[in-house]
């Protein structure tokens, strides 16, 4: 078994766009530069937010976070929205999901400018990446195909099974490695709530990548032997032998799992910190595309 180190994978991307940045910079170039919309006070997204806000800086890019009031109107994000779109220092930019209820979040998508989406979720991004056109991948499915390649799990002529159909994982995934690219080229089966025989067809993958937000889902009754194995779920489970008083796991029942595996992804430590490390990817991709 072997396992899919995110964090180290992370850690070497992070270490060569801090590389290309360098580049840019001794050309007289400006660098990177990358802001960020956080709205309200949720406590996941302010982590995660900040945690972008350092990797920013260890890699040498500019980065602005917007903190904007809980009850701020629609019209006055898009307003912000419209202000980053123009500002010709900012190379790409997000708004951090979710939003509260009182906005509409596929508007605020729409708002985004293509051009500096480096989210990935605007129609005309998702558009291109169906299409195979260059664009912005989303992040989580863009650092699992980088996992994937950098480790040489073979992919072409496998069969992938997709647990999950969210428009941020599932479904990105089920088409990008169905392409004809180098991490592609595979058979691929999208399962979700309504899909039937479940356990039948999971038993078929070559390779699974969980997805749906259930803990522990993924059993090794339900796997074969030498499956490779992409773990997107994470969640608090309460744990009083851990001094925080939880544990955190993923989509898959890892111990039981990996003795089956010839690949798999560790929660934490596996895709999480690829999420980040592909942002910032996108970020200087957008640098470039500019210059």
């Amino acid at each position: 078994m072997i396992l899919l180190d995110g964090k180290k994978t992370a850690a070497d991307i992070k270490e060569e766009i801090a590389l290309e940045v360098s580049y840019l910079k001794n050309n007289g170039q400006d660098s990177p530069h990358l802001a960020a919309i956080i709205v309200g006070n949720d406590g996941a997204s302010i982590t995660y937010v900040n945690a972008k806000v350092k990797a920013c800086e260890r890699v040498g890019f500019e980065s602005t976070l917007i903190r904007l009031p809980e009850n701020i109107t629609e019209e006055e994000l898009l307003n912000e929205i419209a202000v980053l779109n123009v500002d010709n220092d900012i190379d790409g930019f997000i708004v951090q999901l979710p939003l509260p209820r009182h906005i509409d979040d596929q508007k605020v998508i729409m708002a985004i400018d293509p051009n500096k989406d480096v989210d990935g979720f605007h129609p005309t991004n998702v558009g291109k990446m169906a299409l195979n056109l260059p664009t912005f991948i989303s992040a989580t499915p863009f650092g699992i195909l980088e996992l994937l390649d950098r480790y040489n799990v073979e992919t072409s002529g496998k069969h992938v099974v997709v647990l999950g159909r969210s428009h941020i994982v599932g479904s990105p995934m089920s088409i990008l490695l169905s392409q004809k690219r180098k991490v592609g080229n595979a058979t691929v089966t999208m399962c979700h709530s309504r899909t039937k025989n479940l356990k039948e067809i999971t038993l078929q993958a070559d390779i699974i990548i969980a997805a749906i937000g259930i803990p522990e889902f993924l059993k090794a009754d339900m796997v074969k032997d030498n499956v490779t194995v992409i773990d997107v779920g994470i969640t608090r489970l309460a744990d009083s032998s851990k001094k925080n008083g939880y544990r955190l796991v993923g989509d898959v029942a890892f111990e039981e799992v990996s003795k089956k595996s010839e690949f798999i992804t560790p929660v934490p430590g596996g895709v999480g910190p690829m999420t980040i490390a592909m942002l910032l990817k996108n970020t200087l991709l957008a640098c470039q595309r500019k210059n």
